[in-house]
């Protein structure tokens, strides 16, 4: 929408926006006033009607964390961290690193009240640095505001990105590759307020990101944050990793092979087999973008019609005129005492947030993600269909010396559930390395795109012929769940 020159939101843009989000009438929608060329993302979609799977208004997540609490405080310092820190190979975080940047970061976030990151025996380390939580609803507070975060089983061991991110998936006769097209490190945007400005009001800044000329695996922060940039065969590609069979006359190629969930119906039929009509590699395909499409509309209801939530570049606004003294925002003062802050000033020039994306952040609120939603969504069917117990054959990680080639992970045991839930907090996580969004937006887009998940496996189940005990497999809390 159109915005002044501190940019603030134009207060008749606002109420015309207001007025269609209470009315759902299409008409009014093309009544909302735009101040560049950049559109609404599809808020009347949120209102279809799913036919399966419950519908968004019937899904709770706590409130977002408020403007001035110190919640809201440290989602912000973490990310200035992520853009100080984001062409670090992943390699750096660990508990045995001597980076001193790492440990300075590890050092300010345990000393934030409101800092909801990942701890080993209640600190952060450069292991638990930047990896992912999820935010359930606190089901005892009655007034359905507050939330508990929880670590994700399996997601603090090993390396930072999944395996399912790091291996090229067979395709048929073809295959996924897991290398990508990256940015270079220069490209960053949004630390010029014209530009940011020009962003603000939903016009192209003319900018544009550079690329490497190389395809690499993601090895860094600011090359997991290209890799969520669009739409990729994430998902997709886990599930033929996991549905398809080492190849042994080729070992790069074939996938993991990983066994069915025990519960699964054909295991213990002698004459039969599932394939595309249900319980096998086709049909969970078949779930993945179906999913997809109806969990998004749960992540933008809540969007655009109820907690519609500054993103981390307007805050970065904020701040800058809080400490220009252009205008008294309530930012807390744990964001603006940060070290954090104070070494972007020293890198950047500017108290705003640098961004990966030249765009800036897609034109929505915050909170909740919509990528992580669609993560979690897909995880938890993947998990509900295969072993997640099963151990993930061979493991690697990127060379930190060469991007480009992957060096064999020696460590504790990876598991496929433990894997597929980083690869939902890495897909969610990717867009805070970006800038675009906070750790309280991805955390309540697991729990949510989880529970979302249940219901259309609720829904499944009901159309099953075969004899089924349901779906079992363990959420992202931990607890283990039957459907």
């Amino acid at each position: 929408m159109p915005h002044d020159a501190r940019g603030e939101v134009d207060p008749a843009a606002f109420k015309a926006s207001l007025k269609a989000y209470a009315s759902g009438d299409p008409a009014l929608f093309e009544a909302i006033p735009l101040g560049g060329i950049r559109k609404q993302l599809n808020p009347i979609g949120t209102l279809a009607v799913s036919l399966e799977g419950l519908n968004p208004a019937q899904f709770a997540i706590p409130a977002a964390p408020a403007l001035d609490s110190p919640t809201r405080a440290a989602d912000a310092v973490e990310l200035y961290w992520q853009s100080l820190l984001r062409d670090l190979p992943f390699t750096a975080f660990s508990d045995d690193t001597d980076n001193k940047d790492v440990l300075a970061a590890v050092d300010e976030l345990n000393k934030l009240s409101g800092f909801n990151g990942p701890r080993a025996n209640g600190r952060v380390t450069p292991q638990t640095l930047f990896r992912g939580t999820a935010l359930y609803l606190d089901k005892s507070d009655p007034s359905g505001r507050t939330g508990r975060y929880v670590i994700p089983p399996g997601t603090l061991d090993g390396p930072y990105i999944s395996q399912f991110a790091l291996r090229d998936a067979p395709h048929g006769a073809q295959y996924i590759p897991a290398q990508i097209r990256t940015v270079t490190p220069e490209s960053n945007f949004l630390t010029d307020y014209d530009e940011w400005l020009t962003v603000q009001n939903g016009k192209l800044s003319g900018k544009a990101a550079k690329y490497d000329s190389a395809l690499r695996f993601i090895a860094t922060g600011r090359d997991l944050a290209e890799y969520v940039h669009n739409n990729s065969a994430t998902f997709w590609a886990a599930a033929l990793l996991l549905g398809t069979g080492a190849d042994k006359t080729n070992p790069s190629y074939g996938g993991f092979g990983i066994p069915l969930a025990s519960n699964n119906p054909y295991l213990k039929s002698k004459t039969q087999t599932g394939a595309s009509s249900t319980f096998a590699l086709p049909y969970i395909q078949g779930l993945l973008p179906y999913a997809a499409s109806r969990a998004i509309r749960v992540a933008y209801w809540h969007k655009f019609f109820i907690h519609r939530t500054l993103r981390p570049e307007a805050y970065g606004g904020l701040i800058h005129h809080r400490v220009t003294g252009k205008a008294d925002y309530p930012v807390h003062a744990d964001a603006l005492n940060s070290q954090a802050l104070a070494r972007s000033v020293a890198k950047f020039g500017t108290h705003l947030l640098a961004h990966v994306y030249p765009e800036g952040a897609p034109i929505h609120s915050t909170y909740p993600g919509g990528a992580s939603q669609i993560a979690a969504a897909s995880v938890t069917i993947l998990k509900a269909f295969f072993d997640e117990n099963a151990v993930v054959p061979n493991p690697v990680q990127p060379d930190p010396k060469d991007p480009t080639k992957l060096v064999p992970y020696n460590g504790p045991p990876l598991t496929v559930g433990g894997e597929l839930n980083k690869l939902a907090w890495n897909y969610g996580v990717g867009r805070d390395w970006a800038g675009i969004h906070f750790r309280s937006d991805f955390s309540s887009s697991l729990a949510l795109g989880e529970e979302f998940a249940i219901s259309i496996l609720r829904d499944e189940r009901l159309t099953f012929r075969e004899p089924f005990e349901g779906f079992s497999f363990t959420r992202f809390d931990g607890t283990k769940v039957t459907v």
